[in-house]
């Protein structure tokens, strides 16, 4: 005699079956049927005339980014590897980017010049 409680299914199968014990269930006559495809030519078709869009991702484009502003792009190997974010007028970013333009120079080049230069001027002045 069987002490769990019922959940309400049928257990007529397991009762037929030894503890322990597998059903058996004879799939013998079981044979998969073979898969149908239409054929691609018919797909692209049908496709079109309902206008479908593929979802396939497209190849991207390469593009090229335009620098800010028609600025050149000031990007070179210096070994400088620190950030320094500052928050100026524009005015002042047009006149930084003028200057290191003018004379050639990248972003982090024309900084370092800047700092030499104020450091020089500090030297030279006695602070009271």
């Amino acid at each position: 005699m069987n002490k769990r409680p019922s959940l309400g299914f049928d257990d007529a199968a397991d009762d037929a079956a030894a503890p322990g014990t597998p059903l058996a269930l004879d799939l013998s006559q079981f044979q998969p049927k073979p898969a149908r495809r239409p054929d691609k030519e018919s797909v692209e078709r049908a496709a079109e005339q309902a206008q479908f869009r593929s979802r396939e991702p497209k190849p991207p484009v390469p593009t090229v980014p335009s620098p800010p502003s028609g600025r050149a792009i000031r990007r070179r190997r210096t070994g400088r590897s620190a950030q320094l974010n500052l928050k100026v007028r524009p005015d002042t970013i047009e006149q930084f980017y003028a200057i290191a333009d003018a004379n050639g120079w990248g972003l982090g080049e024309a900084f370092e010049k800047a700092v030499d230069l104020l450091a020089k001027g500090q030297s030279g002045q006695s602070t009271s």
